[in-house]
Formats: structure tokens, C-alpha cells, sequence
């Protein structure tokens, strides 16, 4: 597809009716109307997910901000529209992360002024998010650039979640020293007397992380097999629902079991199920068995709508492809329900 979409082949076509619909709302905010108004027909929220990434000059990053800041402004106007998100990544060079999580003293006279064009832009999607009481995810990144986004979304926290949960930072579970950061998270919480809000996930980078620890010769960040995850994982849900004057959290998770767990631990913890500081979340065109069905159950359910012009979104496709085959039977569960629902509508149509 790729090759296909460098070569300016009509494929567009195509991939949009394909891969792209599964995953995507649209090409615009206002293309994502009708995935918007029929996940609220089913009371689960959306989350417009503007998913371009990989650019380099300022004037794309500007954009991206702007962009990032209508999704905030259409959240403010739609009741289905519970969060915005961004990732760090679609407002800043990569490269410039990289070094200014090395040492931030190290920068050039033009890296530093760049480094503080994209705070302004982080501000400035905060600001708005306050403004319009629109929360605001901060997406995850890499673990080599990531102590810089954890030290900016907190900076964020202390400007704007005085008085409720604005901004959230997330934490990736699949990081064998996160639930002592989520336990350091809540004492900065309780000394500043702010709210934290975590978005709660397994991650994303897995497979990059053990080559680029493997190639530079140090331990991997990332833990030792999946069933540490999914502990680690689970005890954080527990550790927030104990805190949860102080936290507020998204779980973002395709997890049937952790989804199960948290859904039971809420009336265990006097929760209500319908409490704005608990959300379960989950991409757009997976696991639509979980989201739905809790939906129904009367749970704080939205899914991620990533969009944005095809050429664009195509890195984000091909990481969701890529996740459906490496998640171990993620795909076939899905196609198993599927089949399972067909053949029981099938067999209901003729009693």
C-alpha cells in the first residue's frame, strides 16, 4: 500500500473502503460524523484521534496543533465526545526529543528555541482542553523520549488540574518500573493538591524497545513476558481505584480479563458505574465486544476515531495491522465472535 501510495497508483480508493474504514472515521473531523453519532446511538463515547505523524517543519506542526485544538473545540460542542488526545510526536521533531531527554543543556541556540515552540504548542492544547472542560490524553511515546513528556504533562497538571482532572499522561504497563512511577505520581499528586489523570495501557513499542536495548547494550525497559504485564497491569487498576481521590483513570485496554476485573472491582471500591473519574476505552474497529457490552451495562465506555488524510494515516494502519497479527489470537477471537453472532442470528431468523 505503501508503494502503491508513493506511486501515486489509485489505490486511495480502495484502502479507504478496506483497512481504512475499519480502523478510521474518516479524513476530517466533520467526515467522522456519522461514526461519532452511531457510537453514540450505542452510548459509547468518541475520542478524535488525529493520527499524522512523522513530520519535520514547523509550519505541519503548527497545523497538527490547530487540528489537535478543533478536536478539543467539536468535543466542547458534543456530548459523544467525552476526551481529546495528542500524541507529543505530531507537534515535535523526534530527533529533538531524543536529544533534550539526553540533556537538555546540550541544545543549539535554534534546538532550544524549537524545544520551546513545542511547550508553547503543549500549552496551548491544554489551555484550550481547560478552557472548554475538554480532558486531554498526552499519548506515550518511546521510553528514551518519554521522562521529558512525563516532566511536561505534569507541568500541564500543575497549571490546569486544580480544580478537576484536565489533563491525563499515560503510563504503559509493559514497562517493568511503572507502578513505582505511578506510586511517585501520586505523591507529587498529594503534595501539589492536584487531581493526576492516567490513561492505563500495555503499550506500544514493544518489539523497537528489546531491539534498541539489545543493540546499545543495556537492560530492557520492557518486562520479561506477558504475564508480568498483565500482573503489573492489573495491580494498577487496583492502586488507582484505592487512590481514586487523587487519580482519575482511562483504561485502555482490549483485555477481556482486565476489563472484567475492573468493571467487578468498582462496586468493590464503592464506585459508581457511571463515575466521570473511571472510563474504559478502546480502538475504533477492535474489540467491539468489550466496549459495547459494557456500554450496555452502563459503564464509562469511548472509543479512539483516529483520522486524518489516507497517505498519512497509512503508519498508524499498518501498526494496527501489525498489532492484530503479534497479539496473540486477537484477530481469530475476533472472527471467532463474529462467526458466533452470524450463526446465531442465522439460527434466530428461522424460529
Amino acid at each position: 500500500m505503501i508503494v502503491a501510495l508513493k506511486l501515486r497508483l489509485p489505490v486511495s480508493f480502495i484502502i479507504k473502503r478496506t483497512i481504512f474504514k475499519q480502523f478510521c472515521g474518516g479524513e476530517s473531523i466533520q467526515e467522522c460524523s456519522s461514526t461519532i453519532e452511531t457510537l453514540g446511538k450505542y452510548k459509547v463515547g468518541t475520542i478524535l484521534d488525529y493520527s499524522v505523524e512523522g513530520k519535520v517543519e514547523e509550519d505541519d506542526f503548527d497545523q497538527t496543533t490547530r487540528i489537535i485544538i478543533e478536536t478539543i473545540e467539536k468535543a466542547a460542542q458534543e456530548k459523544n465526545i467525552p476526551f481529546a488526545v495528542f500524541k507529543i510526536t505530531g507537534i515535535s521533531k523526534f530527533s529533538l526529543l531524543e536529544k533534550a531527554s539526553i540533556d537538555v543543556n546540550q541544545l543549539t541556540r535554534d534546538e532550544a528555541t524549537e524545544l520551546n515552540k513545542v511547550k508553547n504548542r503543549i500549552d496551548s492544547i491544554c489551555s484550550s482542553a481547560k478552557k472548554r472542560n475538554v480532558p486531554v490524553f498526552i499519548d506515550a511515546e518511546e521510553t528514551w523520549v518519554q521522562d521529558i513528556i512525563d516532566q511536561w504533562a505534569f507541568d500541564m497538571m500543575l497549571l490546569y488540574n486544580k480544580e478537576k482532572c484536565i489533563v491525563y499522561n499515560t503510563i504503559q504497563m509493559y514497562r517493568h518500573d511503572r507502578l513505582a512511577f505511578l506510586e511517585d505520581c501520586l505523591k507529587k499528586t498529594k503534595k501539589h493538591n492536584i487531581s493526576y489523570g492516567i490513561k492505563l495501557v500495555r503499550g506500544a513499542y514493544m518489539e523497537k524497545e528489546r531491539n534498541r536495548a539489545e543493540e546499545m547494550g543495556y537492560l530492557s525497559p520492557i518486562q520479561i513476558d506477558k504475564e508480568s504485564t498483565d500482573r503489573d497491569y492489573d495491580l494498577a487498576l487496583d492502586y488507582i481505584l484505592k487512590n481514586i481521590n487523587y487519580l482519575s483513570l482511562v483504561a485502555g485496554t482490549h483485555n477481556e480479563y482486565s476489563s472484567k476485573k475492573l468493571a467487578l472491582s468498582l462496586e468493590k471500591h464503592n464506585i459508581t458505574k457511571d463515575d466521570s473519574r473511571i472510563f474504559f476505552a478502546q480502538l475504533l474497529g477492535m474489540s467491539d465486544h468489550i466496549s459495547f457490552n459494557l456500554a450496555d451495562h452502563s459503564y464509562n465506555v469511548a472509543k479512539y476515531v483516529p483520522f486524518g488524510p489516507i497517505k498519512e494515516v497509512m503508519p498508524y494502519l499498518l501498526r494496527r495491522a501489525d498489532e492484530n497479527t503479534s497479539v496473540a489470537g486477537q484477530t481469530g477471537r475476533e472472527l471467532g465472535l463474529i462467526k458466533s453472532e452470524l450463526q446465531t442470528r442465522k439460527t434466530n431468523s428461522k424460529l
